[in-house]
């Protein structure tokens, strides 16, 4: 992990900024943002950067084991038993071989949300 640094007042899953290749990129924690407990970070947690609407973000994730391209076509809809609020989250499943995978909509999971990673940054 590299050094993140705070930002006063900003949003409890906002971890802060961090400098990459000279761009000043938000630092987000899913674990918050999701609801899930905090852990302490060790040698497998990883910050996996994205790009939603144009917003380069960095995610702290517990680890990262492998990154697949998966075919728009490999994606199904959700099972209808993710009923809960959570659920608008899931954009889809892939079902590989030996697992199942569940993708996340980024969108929908920062939605208004993304006004004040912006700012943030």
């Amino acid at each position: 992990m590299i050094s993140i640094t705070k930002i006063p007042g900003a949003p409890a899953h906002i971890e802060g900024v961090v400098n990459l290749r000279g761009k000043v990129i938000p630092i987000v924690s899913l674990r918050t943002k999701l609801g899930f407990g905090e852990l302490e970070h060790d040698k497998s947690t990883r910050i996996m950067v994205v790009e939603i609407e144009r917003l380069i973000l960095g995610f702290i994730v517990d680890s990262v084991s492998e990154v697949l391209r998966i075919p728009d076509a490999r994606v199904e809809p959700p099972p209808s038993i993710t009923g809960g609020t959570d659920s608008a989250y899931i954009e889809g499943v892939i079902n590989l071989s030996d697992r199942i995978l569940i993708l996340l909509s980024l969108n929908a999971l920062f939605g208004s949300d993304l006004e004040s990673v912006r700012l943030a940054a």
